[in-house]
């Protein structure tokens, strides 16, 4: 069973182990960054282990853009041993239920690497479409949220 759970001081350490393949290093922030990140912009990040099985796997941030008036999904990454399993997918779908019932949400956005074909098919998968937004690092993709 894949859940996401609050990083607290007791799942903190175990989070800041977690890190991807060599080959994805330039498509995702280090934990230790994105923690970072989600202190700076604690009213708006929302940060969450991902958990199969009652162990740790990844990572994934939520957000509040309030220069775009957007919630994002800011980050995520599945450590490198857990990889191919399907906990992205089922991590995704939890952090999509949880912005549409607490914020209730009509569409959600996250930005995706150029090179970065793996998440960009997974989004896809998911629904999200490209907005035809980007900057010289990555381009915006969009759910729109049927209710």
């Amino acid at each position: 069973m894949v859940e996401l759970k609050e990083i607290t001081k007791d799942n903190f350490e175990e989070v800041l182990k977690l890190k991807v393949a060599e080959s994805q290093e330039n498509f995702v922030s280090s934990t230790v960054h994105t923690l970072a990140q989600a202190w700076a912009y604690r009213k708006t990040a929302f940060p969450f282990a991902i958990y199969a099985d009652n162990i740790i796997v990844g990572f994934i941030m939520l957000g509040y853009y309030e220069f775009k008036n957007q919630y994002t999904i800011w980050k995520l990454m599945i450590d490198e041993q857990y990889q191919n399993r399907g906990y992205g997918k089922k991590a995704l779908k939890l952090a999509i239920d949880y912005l549409v019932n607490t914020f209730n949400l009509k569409a959600i956005f996250l930005g995706v690497s150029f090179q970065n074909t793996a998440a960009k098919n997974l989004y896809h998968s998911l629904g999200f479409k490209e907005t035809g937004e980007f900057d010289e690092f990555q381009f915006e993709m969009k759910l729109v949220i049927c209710n």
